[in-house]
């Protein structure tokens, strides 16, 4: 699973990025920092099942503490996007092709209102960052219009001359966009489209064929970014009453940048996702710092549900949009791995995974060998079509 961070330019993106992975990444403000696509590794949290287990897990990738566990996501944070990038202009060629691998969006935008639709920084409060939302899934439904639309008069023709399924031929174009057959299929019904005439299918068919495909292919969350700027809570207000139907979070990028460094100085203890911190060593504290740890408490976290919204995002994004399950291999009388570590992984897998599909997770040849599974919470035996919960954990028994 991989996750795009997009945006135009100069909202916060990279700041974001940063902030959610640590990563090394340029951080300026202008338009077009990111040139080239940064990649780096954030995480999603889960209650972890150790203590339903009265152990304490040992995990090797991610960390856990407090129960709460931490498990690693890729996270990807390609050029800013600008209004017509489906026609190049920009970065939007490069922009375009850095998310085809992605399986969410996290829209990042200006909620300060101090970025004009050029990325250019503008007077706080003077740009409605509304437009940001329309534009840039408009962007991405053109791209896929583009690509459906091109030699289309001949595609159809060679499709019906060669008696192919349009299901199947759209799924083979667009494969690279993550399209399957099956949703080619799904979209045709819910539109109401003839699949045995496609030459009678009309642009606006297309269009709402390709837009019922984007949305399922990149669902998109939008990161509501320098709330504690300006009029960043009202046009935040704003935004979600004029926008219901999208999943829009509250969050201050460079906050949670602050206090992720500070705390990997050692000097305040803080968990990523939390509404408050502990500074450790208040001697150590420049004037500067004490200043910025003030304002974040008081301006950011205080009366905030969602901390300082960077995690929130990442959370909303894997278990929300994509519906993401969390799954620990184990054993009913052995939680650990030949190496010793307890409860060494946790697995992200896609709604409605299998007790096979787990198994093929793990390795491909525990997959083949598959015989059954075993519930380690009520050491039941399931089958190979047994559908998985969140937080389960699973002793699978194969051949191999």
């Amino acid at each position: 699973m991989i996750i795009g961070v997009v945006g135009k330019a100069n909202v916060g993106k990279s700041t974001f990025f940063k902030a959610a992975t640590l990563a090394e990444v340029e951080i300026g403000n202008y338009p077009f920092v990111t040139i080239k696509a940064n990649s780096g590794v954030g995480y999603v949290k889960v209650k972890c099942v150790d203590q339903e287990f009265g152990v304490q897990c040992d995990p090797r990738k991610g960390y856990c503490k407090n129960g709460i566990r931490f498990v690693p996501v890729e996270l990807i944070d390609v050029a800013g996007l600008v209004p017509g990038a489906h026609e190049g202009k920009g970065m939007g060629n490069q922009f375009l092709d850095d998310i085809r691998q992605a399986d969410v969006l996290i829209h990042v935008i200006d909620g300060s209102g101090g970025t004009n639709e050029k990325g250019e920084t503008i007077e706080i409060g003077s740009y409605d960052p509304a437009e940001d939302i329309k534009f840039l899934e408009t962007e991405i439904d053109m791209w896929y219009l583009s690509i459906v639309k091109k030699n289309w008069v001949k595609f159809v023709r060679q499709v019906i001359q060669e008696k192919r399924e349009i299901q199947k031929a759209l799924a083979t174009q667009l494969s690279g966009l993550k399209i399957t057959e099956e949703l080619v299929d799904q979209g045709i019904k819910e539109i109401g489209l003839d699949k045995h005439k496609p030459d009678k299918w009309s642009d606006d068919d297309l269009f709402r064929l390709v837009i019922f495909l984007r949305r399922k292919t990149k669902p998109m969350i939008i990161a509501c970014n320098k709330i504690d700027i300006g009029v960043g809570k009202e046009n935040y207000k704003k935004l979600r009453a004029d926008f219901p139907d999208y999943l829009i979070v509250p969050c201050s990028a460079e906050s949670e940048l602050a206090l992720k460094e500070a705390a990997k100085q050692g000097l305040i203890e803080y968990m990523p996702g939390d509404k408050d911190f502990k500074i450790l060593h208040e001697d150590k504290l420049s004037d500067k710092q004490r200043k910025a740890l003030e304002f974040i408490k008081e301006n950011v976290l205080a009366n905030s549900i969602h901390g300082t919204g960077v995690q929130d995002v990442l959370n909303n994004a894997v278990f929300n949009l994509l519906g993401y399950i969390a799954i620990f291999p184990g054993g009913v009388n052995k939680l650990a791995d030949q190496d010793g570590n307890i409860l060494p992984d946790c697995f992200l897998l896609p709604p409605n995974s299998t007790a096979l599909d787990f198994a093929y997770k793990i390795h491909s040849d525990i997959g083949d060998g598959f015989v059954k599974a075993i519930d380690a919470k009520t050491k039941q035996a399931v089958g190979k079509e047994h559908k998985l919960k969140n937080r389960d954990v699973l002793e699978i028994k194969s051949t191999k």
